[in-house]
């Protein structure tokens, strides 16, 4: 029989909303097999240098960098009060030969940090990967729907047409900005480093009796053996809580473009013209049974503000710190960079899974163009009157009466909107019924979208997704 938690917290983050290979970035295997992999690139990067390290030594660390032993390091942490070195007595334990030599020279950010930045830099391409699969499926349904008129809406009051496929190019140009973001932190992501205590690389600089350009080196072989170009220039203890706050700041972006996208996603689906994807065994609620709930899209954004308002946990950091550094920014890191994560890996998965299977209804978008249409139609009728010898002011004030009439008989008695036929009976407007009705075809009001959407779609997303399609093709189920 499984035995179930019941008496204890468990983050939703964990158990209903994240992936479980985000979820993995930051689990406890992952985070300590990083700071053991950092102490192999140590210690192989000063024998390079010419300490007096052996081959057997970093064998026997590499063959245990998996073998964690947890709950050792548990009750040795309990007894020093330190992480750290809780760690460095396990695997000394576990590498009796290696054990002398293991965080030779380094400091407690040796491994804290540059394993926050290796964890960082793992949760950025899975955010990239899952970024790139919902630019695609927005892609193709802003490009299937990009001739469909729809009406626009400002202040959410009726305004000119746009097309299904152009709204939904603007929310995918907002993601488009904030990959653009995702990019430029990725490439500009560097190690910590080997910087000592305070930053100043002494006790380096000690190990290598002055040797100041072994020092610089032992820098950049060990950020290359972890699959880094460099690491930062200064650090203090630590490196700059900026970095941080630049990373969530991009999964912020993400957050409030996907919450914005499910606000009119929400909104729409109010009016029945678009639908997020209903299971044929899914209830919308307890007690009334006919409701089909945006449930996918407002747990974006219940997320999502969630992502928005953690994310302003590391530029608080950022600004708290002193000097080298404090400890005042590690419990907070603990919670909020982790959390960000994974509050962002949700809301893309949910996103992609929504455009898998998004339901527009034509035919009340049609209904909904017919009612505003008219109205909007009306300049268009009285310049190609006059075009056919028509009097403006008589025209105007013709169409002005007939409109006064047609709202009243929408708004006192609930009626459709009547006003194209009040006009092809009015003996002072010369346009015939085929005549009026070629003005008032919907496409002819929708200017430029289908154009704007395809120059969009081949200049800006179609070239980043060509570079990167080894990345694509997920499909996404939600478990709950």
């Amino acid at each position: 029989m499984i035995t179930i938690d019941t008496k204890s917290y468990k983050n939703p983050l964990i158990t209903r909303y994240a992936s479980k290979e985000m979820s993995y970035v930051f689990s406890d295997e992952n985070k300590f097999s990083y700071w053991r992999k950092l102490w192999v690139a140590l210690a192989e990067s000063e024998k390079e240098l010419g300490l007096d390290i052996t081959d057997e030594q970093i064998n026997e660390m590499k063959e245990n960098i998996y073998n964690i032993d947890f709950e050792m390091a548990r009750k040795k942490e309990k007894e020093v009060r330190h992480d750290v070195m809780a760690h460095v007595h396990t695997f000394g334990n576990q590498c009796p030969n290696a054990r002398p030599i293991i965080h030779l020279g380094a400091t407690s950010a040796f491994v804290g940090d540059n394993t926050d930045i290796l964890q960082i830099k793992e949760a950025l391409e899975i955010v990239k990967k899952k970024l790139l699969n919902l630019l695609y499926v927005m892609s193709e349904f802003a490009l299937e729907y990009k001739e469909m008129p729809t009406l626009g809406y400002t202040h959410f009051q009726p305004a000119q047409l746009t097309t299904v496929g152009k709204r939904a190019g603007l929310w995918l140009q907002d993601l488009y900005f904030d990959y653009n973001d995702l990019i430029y932190v990725i490439e500009n992501l560097k190690m910590r480093g080997t910087k000592g205590t305070t930053g100043t690389q002494a006790s380096y600089l000690k190990l290598f009796e002055g040797d100041s350009d072994k020092v610089n080196k032992l820098d950049k072989m060990v950020a290359n053996k972890l699959g880094f170009e460099s690491s930062y220039y200064l650090t203090g203890q630590t490196y700059s809580r900026k970095v941080d706050a630049s990373v969530t700041k991009v999964l912020s972006g993400i957050g409030q473009s996907l919450h914005k996208m499910t606000n009119d996603i929400r909104l729409l689906q109010n009016l029945k013209e678009i639908e997020e994807p209903f299971e044929k065994t899914q209830i919308g609620s307890s007690a009334m049974a006919y409701k089909r709930n945006p449930m996918r899209s407002e747990r974006i954004a219940a997320l999502s503000r969630f992502i928005i308002n953690t994310s302003h946990n590391t530029e608080d950091t950022a600004s708290v710190q002193w000097f080298e550094r404090t400890l005042d920014d590690s419990a907070n890191k603990r919670l909020s960079i982790p959390q960000t994560f994974l509050g962002c890996d949700s809301v893309l998965e949910i996103a992609i899974n929504i455009f898998q299977g998004m339901v527009v209804n034509e035919k009340v978008i049609e209904k909904h163009i017919n009612e505003e249409l008219p109205f909007m139609a009306t300049e268009n009728i009285i310049m190609e009157a006059v075009k056919r010898g028509g009097d403006r002011q008589d025209l105007h004030e013709e169409i002005r009466v007939l409109s006064m009439e047609a709202g009243e008989q929408v708004k006192k008695f609930g009626n459709k909107n009547d006003l194209i036929e009040r006009m092809i009976k009015s003996d002072k407007i010369s346009l015939n019924e085929k005549e009026i009705l070629e003005i008032i075809d919907a496409k002819k009001f929708i200017g430029r979208s289908a154009e704007q959407v395809d120059v969009f779609y081949n200049e800006a997303i179609k070239p980043l997704l060509e570079e990167n399609k080894d990345l694509l093709g997920m499909t996404v189920e939600l478990n709950v």
